[in-house]
C-alpha cells in the first residue's frame, strides 16, 4: 500500500469528529421552534483537502491528490414547546480522490449516521438595549447503515455512537448585533475496524478500537439585517480530542489518535419576507491549524421551509 495513502487513511476522522450542524434551528444555536411549529432542512456541501496535518507537521497529499466529499443532509425540527425543540437529521455522503489516484481507489457513497437530539431554552434576561439567553442540547448519533469505518479517506463516518452535552449562550443587542458562545463534551463509543489487530501505545488483538472523546467549542459574532430578514455570522470553530495517540510514521491512522483542529467560517441565512415560511442558506469553512487532521475546505447551500403542524 503506498505509503501517502497509509498514511492519509483515516483523517476525515477529523471532520466527522467535528461535526456541528451550523444551519437553521439547529442545536448549536439560540434560535427556537415556536410551539407545534416545524422546519425542513435540506443542505448540500462540498468539501474538499490536498494537505493535512502528521502530528503537527502539514503535508501535502500524495498518489491519493485532492480528496472530495459531498454530502447531502435531511435535517427537521420541531416545536414540543416554546422551550423545548427536537431535531432529527440524516446526510447521504459521497467521497473521492482526483488524479493521479486514476481510480487505484475507490469512493464510497451511502446514508452515514442518523442524529436525534433535543434543545431546551434554560432562561433569558431582558435589559433596556440588549438581551442575554441560554441554552442546553442533547444529541445522539449512530450509523445508519453498514459502512466500511476504517476504509479512509473515502470512509462515511466513524461508525460509532456518539452523545453531545452542549451548552449555548447567546447576548443580542438592539442594532441586530449578536454574540454566541457554545461549548459540548462529545462521547465516541467504539468503532469495528477490519482487522483483528492494531497498535496503540501497545498491542491490542481485537477489531473494536476505542475512538477518543472530545471537546467542542464555538465563538461567533452575527448580525441581523432587514429587521429579522437576513442574518449573518462569521465563527470560530475548534476540537480538542480528550486522548489519544498521534499517527506513527510510516503508519496508517487510526480512530484511536488524537485528533484537534480550529476552523473558521462565515455563514448567512436570508428568509423570504413575500414567501412565508422559505428561506435560503450558504456557508463556507476552513480548517486553519490541526493536528492528525486534514486542512480541509468546505462549502455549503440549503433551503429551509417552516410553517404551523398543529393548529
Amino acid at each position: 500500500m503506498n505509503f501517502y495513502y497509509k498514511f492519509l487513511n483515516g483523517l476525515l476522522l477529523a471532520i466527522l469528529g467535528l461535526q456541528t450542524y451550523t444551519l437553521a434551528q439547529s442545536p448549536t444555536d439560540e434560535l427556537m421552534m415556536p410551539k407545534h411549529e416545524i422546519c425542513f432542512l435540506g443542505n448540500y456541501e462540498y468539501g474538499q483537502f490536498d494537505e493535512y496535518w502528521e502530528g503537527s507537521l502539514l503535508r501535502t497529499n500524495g498518489t491519493i491528490a485532492t480528496v472530495q466529499r459531498r454530502t447531502a443532509l435531511l435535517m427537521a425540527a420541531y416545536g414540543l414547546t416554546s422551550k423545548l425543540n427536537i431535531y432529527a437529521g440524516i446526510p447521504v455522503v459521497s467521497t473521492n480522490s482526483t488524479y493521479p489516484n486514476g481510480g487505484r481507489f475507490a469512493g464510497a457513497k451511502g446514508f452515514q449516521d442518523y442524529s436525534i437530539g433535543l434543545k431546551y431554552k434554560v432562561f433569558q434576561k431582558d435589559f433596556e438595549k440588549s438581551e442575554f439567553s441560554g441554552f442546553a442540547s442533547l444529541n445522539f448519533s449512530n450509523r445508519a447503515s453498514d459502512y466500511l469505518s476504517d476504509y479512509q479517506p473515502y470512509s462515511l463516518g466513524l461508525g460509532t455512537p456518539q452523545l453531545a452535552w452542549r451548552g449555548v449562550v447567546h447576548y443580542k443587542l438592539e442594532s441586530g448585533v449578536y454574540f454566541r458562545g457554545g461549548g459540548a463534551f462529545v462521547w465516541k463509543g467504539y468503532t469495528k475496524a477490519e482487522r483483528e489487530y492494531y497498535y496503540n501505545d501497545g498491542s491490542y488483538y481485537t477489531p473494536w478500537m476505542d475512538v477518543p472523546n472530545s471537546w467542542n467549542y464555538e465563538l461567533t459574532l452575527g448580525k441581523w439585517i432587514k429587521g429579522h430578514a437576513l442574518r449573518v455570522e462569521l465563527s470560530y470553530m475548534g476540537q480538542r480530542s480528550s486522548s489519544g495517540d498521534d499517527i506513527r510514521a510510516y503508519n496508517a491512522p487510526q480512530p484511536t489518535n488524537q485528533v484537534n483542529m480550529e476552523r473558521v467560517g462565515v455563514f448567512a441565512h436570508y428568509y423570504f419576507q413575500k414567501i412565508k415560511g422559505l428561506g435560503v442558506l450558504a456557508s463556507y469553512n476552513q480548517v486553519i491549524d490541526g493536528k492528525n487532521a486534514p486542512k480541509m475546505s468546505s462549502l455549503g447551500a440549503g433551503i429551509t421551509y417552516q410553517f404551523s403542524l398543529l393548529k
